[in-house]
């Protein structure tokens, strides 16, 4: 694949970003333009690999043919590219921006040199199929009259509504936000996932037949919730796609005070009011002139400080409990497995570049919140150590921040069951809906459900991966065999 020799000939050149100090000063996309001799480049640092890893249990979840795709891009052939990408995955427009890439992390060449360039190659193949027009609404040629309700339109209800609408079956999806797209429109900021993007897609299902209906949300019929076993008493099959919505809390004193939310809440109001008013109707939580602590690492803490940076905070601390990752693989984390190192996002590029370092302060553990009259003022911490797995607190470490906003992003703890407890659904000890990855099918005979609500908090192309799978489950009960991969 690629050149023979290109891995020896070229070094990894990944695409940078817009500039820091120019990003944060809008909303728009933090990525630059596609450069073709770049990524025809990289393209040929692809090696033949006898076994190519990037596509293993430990590379891409939904296994795409990367080495295939890295070869037709080197030799030019951008539709063929597309044609390839498409085989596996239903928007790479998505996983091209939003995905952490472990296919990257377990590439053959990462074993001595850094990885192919992966994920820039594959958004670019996606940006130039709808540049050129290659990416159209395909219709299913005709009907199975059986009907598919899901519940859900993140990234697992939407990649199990388009492959079950190629197979045929009539799909709506319900959707309890004002818009489509649940986790990518109001979990992503704009500036990593661009709305524009999902509507585009979205809009690609709908023209193939996918019905979409929004502000509905589904329950058992009270507090102005749709009865979920009306849905179940009119569809042939049900699959639930509702996510792990549901965010771990920190109870410490003063966990009331104005000015402590969660994480999501803070970045789906952001990313509301910049759809309906960028940002004039003031229907959001500002970061601006305040002194913001992010509690909690990962993409969600990453995307807080961006979005608080673009507020215009007046500083940023970001706190995380672990210890600073290493530099380069521990000895217990070889390749292939994704490597746990230290890693500078976008958000802390541009934290860097505005207040002189990096926002992240390792070790701490949050004590209690402080304030005055009902209002967030302070948090007090203390550090501590790990050991054998356990972390413990060292005496005379305590300190107090000054701090007006504190954002809590410590992940999340499963689905919420009031969409689920009016059909009796089963749970599993973590408190997600119960079903058996490779079947997705509940206790409940006709009831599917993929995703994060299914296997916890997880990447988005996890969820693709569980959306097409299940979609192949549903299709299988609804027929008795089925064609989708």
């Amino acid at each position: 694949m690629g050149k023979l020799t290109g891995f020896k000939e070229f070094q990894r050149e990944a695409a940078p970003y817009r500039d820091p100090c120019t990003r944060v000063l809008d909303f728009e996309e933090i990525y630059t333009e596609h450069d073709e001799r770049r990524l025809m480049t990289q393209g040929a640092r692809c090696m033949d690999c006898g076994v190519p890893f990037c596509q293993s249990e430990d590379g891409c979840p939904i296994y795409n043919l990367i080495p295939e795709w890295n070869d037709l891009v080197f030799q030019g052939q951008w539709r063929n590219a597309l044609d390839r990408l498409h085989q596996t995955n239903n928007f790479p427009e998505f996983t091209g921006r939003v995905c952490p890439a472990p296919c990257e992390g377990a590439c053959v060449l990462g074993i001595t040199d850094p990885a192919v360039t992966i994920k820039n190659i594959e958004m670019a193949i996606i940006d130039r199929g709808f540049a050129e027009g290659w990416v159209k609404a395909a219709p299913p040629k005709q009907r199975s009259g059986k009907n598919v309700t899901i519940v859900g339109s993140g990234p697992a209800g939407l990649a199990a509504a388009a492959q079950l609408n190629k197979a045929g079956h009539t799909v709506t999806v319900y959707e309890r936000q004002d818009r489509i797209g649940g986790l990518l429109m109001y979990g992503i900021p704009n500036m990593k996932l661009h709305k524009s993007i999902v509507d585009r897609r979205v809009n690609l299902l709908r023209e193939e037949g996918i019905e979409f209906i929004v502000n509905a949300d589904i329950g058992d019929g009270s507090n102005n919730t749709i009865d979920i076993q009306r849905l179940f008493d009119h569809s042939d099959a049900l699959l639930l796609a509702t996510g792990a919505a549901k965010p771990r809390d920190l109870a410490i004193p003063g966990r009331n005070l104005e000015g402590v939310h969660f994480a999501m809440e803070f970045l789906t109001a952001n990313t509301r009011s910049l759809l309906d008013s960028n940002l004039k109707d003031g229907n959001y939580i500002s970061a601006k002139d305040k002194d913001v602590i992010v509690i909690g690492g990962g993409d969600t803490g990453t995307d807080c400080i961006g979005t608080s940076l673009r507020h215009g905070c007046r500083s940023l601390v970001n706190f995380e409990i672990l210890p600073r990752p290493p530099e380069e693989r521990a000895p217990d984390n070889p390749w292939p497995t994704w490597p746990r190192i230290f890693r500078i996002d976008y958000g802390h590029q541009e934290a860097a570049r505005k207040f002189g370092g990096d926002p992240r302060a390792y070790c701490l553990s949050a004590k209690e919140f402080l304030g005055e009259r009902g209002r967030l003022t302070g948090i007090r911490t203390i550090d501590i150590k790990w050991e054998g797995g356990k972390f413990a607190e060292l005496p005379g470490t305590e300190k107090v921040w000054k701090v007006d906003l504190i954002l809590l992003s410590m992940g999340f703890l499963g689905p919420d069951h009031y969409v689920s407890d009016a059909i009796d659904l089963a749970y599993d000890p973590l408190s997600n809906y119960k079903a058996d990855y490779g079947a997705y099918q509940t206790n409940i005979a006709k009831v599917f459900t993929a995703g994060d609500c299914r296997r916890g908090q997880s990447l988005v192309v996890n969820a693709i991966n569980e959306g097409r799978e299940s979609a192949r489950e549903i299709d299988r009960f609804l027929m008795g065999n089925t064609l989708l991969p």
